[in-house]
């Protein structure tokens, strides 16, 4: 099990990196995007660093407005993780699933079947999806309102912990002598009968060797926090700065307090960008040059999704227009909030505000050489805002080698990070008990 005095990092692939202008490089794989092999390589770079889960999240459209729209969940993130499983031997697999629009039966038994390929590597990230042009592709004319789509999250993880527990290995026989494969009486139907799902259960594939896959969630609203607090492991947050980190950790605290489990401990990991050099000069210098070739399109498509408001026809060298209050706003609420702090941390203009979102969206940023950037890891670890890290490279491979390279040995050096893996289980890496 992890020293609860070692931090977790796990690793959020996506495309070529989180800048926008990533694909841009002349070192990077965007001839590579939908070859399952490319991840891999990614995967196994992150498990020569420790790192304890590659992740990826998911979005089930494609709208491709423009000319520069990137094709970032060319595949499925089970489907890609699978493969992964097959050249890496420890690090965990995360992946999204979208309680809004998968069959529960369907997610739990696909989940399910790659924690017995990995032998116990796996964990979801329970999201309520955010765009209309999802639901398109589901069924519906918009997304339905977040309250609703909540109560639906509500019951697709409890029933989701149903299907994952529904009969032990252990009654699986397969006795030649007294011609008996199965204990009958020790795998029984669920029954499950809600406002959303109807299944009869049990599910086809036994509990896994850590118990269940880990539940992760990464909303930051009331809602999302609630929803957290009831049945995940860990949540994956956006915090720009320790304030931000701190505001989160005590309300997770007080929607835990009113649960059934009010001493129950939830990991946290915010979001984590690094660029990092010999010298704060070269991270800088890293910096820039994605910074540089910034698709200005595409980075304003963006702001205007996360703020829920066409930002095209905003002056470029002005300060950012007053926006709504947080009760106000209907959109994605973490990424709102973020932006919120970046604008009352820094006063910016458009232009600015663009640069400090162009990798990341505005998760915590840090930029300098190992000692500095491990300074401020070693901070929000020790203050209790951070159980470890989700880490978001600006480019890819790249920065990802970087980080391994450079900043993995720093932390290992002041015995903040494992330097081999303990245990065979996600659970076990995240110092999580086996679920019996």
């Amino acid at each position: 099990m992890t020293n609860k005095n070692q931090l977790n990092i796990g690793v959020l692939l996506y495309g070529c990196g989180h800048h926008q202008a990533a694909w841009l490089m002349p070192d990077s794989a965007i001839k590579e995007i939908g070859e399952s092999r490319y991840y891999q390589r990614l995967a196994q770079i992150a498990e020569a660093g420790c790192l304890d889960a590659v992740f990826f999240a998911d979005n089930q459209s494609f709208p491709a407005n423009n000319p520069t729209d990137l094709p970032a969940f060319w595949l499925d993130p089970l489907v890609n993780l699978t493969a992964i499983s097959q050249v890496t031997d420890h690090i965990g697999l995360v992946s999204t699933i979208s309680s809004t629009f998968s069959n529960p039966y369907t997610a739990a038994r696909q989940l399910l079947s790659l924690e017995h390929v990995t032998k116990g590597r796996v964990g979801w990230n329970l999201v309520t999806s955010m765009t209309d042009w999802e639901a398109l592709n589901h069924g519906m004319k918009t997304l339905p309102p977040r309250n609703e789509r909540y109560n639906k999250a509500e019951e697709f993880a409890s029933l989701m912990e149903k299907l994952f527990l529904s009969w032990d290995q252990a009654a699986f026989l397969a006795d030649r002598s007294t011609n008996r494969l199965i204990v009958p009486e020790r795998i029984q139907a669920i029954d499950h009968s809600g406002t959303y799902f109807r299944v009869k259960g049990p599910l086809s594939t036994p509990r896994s060797p850590q118990g269940k896959p880990v539940a992760m969630q990464a909303g930051a609203s009331e809602q999302g926090i609630a929803l957290a607090a009831k049945h995940a492991d860990a949540v994956y947050s956006v915090s720009w700065n320790f304030r931000q980190a701190k505001v989160f950790r005590e309300k997770l605290q007080r929607q835990i307090e009113q649960t059934n489990s009010p001493n129950r401990k939830i990991k946290i990991y915010p979001g984590l960008v690094t660029y990092v050099g010999k010298t704060r000069e070269e991270a800088l210098a890293k910096k820039a040059e994605l910074d540089e070739k910034l698709p200005i399109e595409n980075a304003l498509n963006q702001l205007s999704f996360f703020l829920q408001q066409d930002c095209s026809t905003w002056d470029f060298e002005a300060k950012i227009p007053i926006l709504p209050s947080i009760e106000e706003f209907s959109g994605p609420i973490g990424r709102y909030q973020t932006i919120l702090e970046i604008i009352d941390d820094s006063d910016p203009t458009l232009k600015e505000l663009l640069g400090y979102l162009a990798a990341g969206g505005g998760h915590l940023t840090l930029i300098g050489t190992p000692e500095e950037i491990v300074d401020q890891m070693e901070f929000w670890f020790n203050e209790g805002v951070a159980d470890g890290f989700n880490l978001m490279p600006p480019s890819l491979p790249s920065s990802l080698e970087d980080f391994v390279d450079m900043i993995v040995p720093e932390l290992q050096r002041r015995g903040l990070f494992k330097d081999t893996y303990k245990g065979t289980t996600l659970r076990e890496y995240l110092g999580l008990t086996k679920v019996e």
